[in-house]
């Protein structure tokens, strides 16, 4: 658990997706890129804050960073659909007013995050999708790419054992199975950060669930689900099974719950992800952060990637659940 400073000037936490993490399965090489992985996020958000930037443009740059790697479930790294492609999700949220801009299935957007800040922006509307929100995309100069720019071995070969369990079971399945080979189906990347003047924002950007069916949306762009940031209370950023997270509105639940009973964040957070979570069913975390700079990471998978800096100390980065 992190440790805060007394009300530190400001402060970031990322998360970098959670589910069956075991470091039995994890070879001393990919631990390692991963963690330098979570540091360069780190690193992208905390140089913004450090300089007086705010806490909006910190989250985008770190997300940024995780969307740019192959290892994680956003952007480079984002799994395939069951038809082969990649869909991706993403939304980001401003704890100052409440603005919002989130996008879902899109195909060609290099970075969706940068997408969902444009929609926060420039649109009136709050959530775009598919082939909307890419012409949406080009009026606004963000950057398409060729849909084979997310083509990694590692998120093919993931799809092939899904379509091979899927037949072994007796072929079309018409509803999600949430409980077979977790590593290859759940992740996100998301951040959360307090700048200098206590502002909040959070971020979110997801591929989805490998062999995911039927334009499928999961939390991340739903707001209060998957994404959260309001300066009364918290920022939040959720990531594991999605379709659990909805159904409890997980990351507003947890600012309701400092909002109206007065619960503090760790309180509120743990209430939501170890006790409510878990009694659905469901698995996963969030990441979260007040104006005092107190920051959470509760989760209920045998791991998460996660990691935050405050201000004049080394970044921590961190996996699995003893750490």
């Amino acid at each position: 658990m992190p440790q805060p400073q007394t009300n530190p000037p400001f402060a970031i936490a990322i998360h970098g997706g959670a589910g069956t993490i075991l470091k039995a399965n994890m070879t001393p090489e990919l631990e390692a890129a991963y963690l330098d992985g979570m540091r360069q996020s780190l690193a992208a958000g905390y140089d913004i804050l450090d300089r007086g930037g705010a806490a909006l443009d910190a989250v985008q740059a770190a997300v940024n960073a995780m969307e740019d790697s192959p290892l994680f479930n956003a952007g480079k790294g984002a799994v395939f659909t069951h038809e082969g492609v990649n869909e991706q999700d993403a939304c980001i949220m401003d704890g100052r007013n409440l603005e919002t801009g989130a996008v879902a299935v899109v195909r060609h957007v290099r970075n969706p995050i940068n997408l969902a800040r444009k929609v926060l922006e420039h649109s009136k509307h709050v959530l775009l999708a598919g082939e909307g929100a890419e012409a949406f995309a080009r009026q606004h100069g963000v950057e398409l790419v060729d849909p084979s720019y997310f083509h990694t071995e590692q998120r093919w070969q993931q799809l092939q054992r899904a379509l091979d369990k899927e037949r072994e079971a007796g072929g079309e399945q018409t509803r999600l199975d949430h409980s077979d080979d977790k590593r290859d189906k759940i992740g996100t990347v998301g951040a959360v950060a307090v700048d200098r003047a206590g502002n909040l924002a959070a971020a979110t950007s997801t591929g989805g669930m490998t062999n995911k069916r039927f334009g499928r949306i999961g939390d991340t762009p739903i707001i209060g689900a998957g994404t959260w940031a309001d300066n009364e209370t918290c920022a939040v950023s959720a990531t594991g099974v999605g379709e659990y997270m909805m159904r409890l509105v997980a990351a507003y639940d947890i600012a309701a719950l400092m909002k109206y009973k007065g619960f503090r964040l760790i309180e509120a957070a743990d209430e939501v992800i170890m006790r409510k979570l878990t009694a659905l069913g469901g698995d996963g975390g969030v990441i979260a952060i007040d104006r005092s700079g107190t920051i959470t990471m509760p989760f209920n998978s045998p791991g998460m990637y996660r990691g935050y800096r405050y201000p004049d100390e080394e970044p921590v980065v961190a996996v699995y659940r003893e750490e």
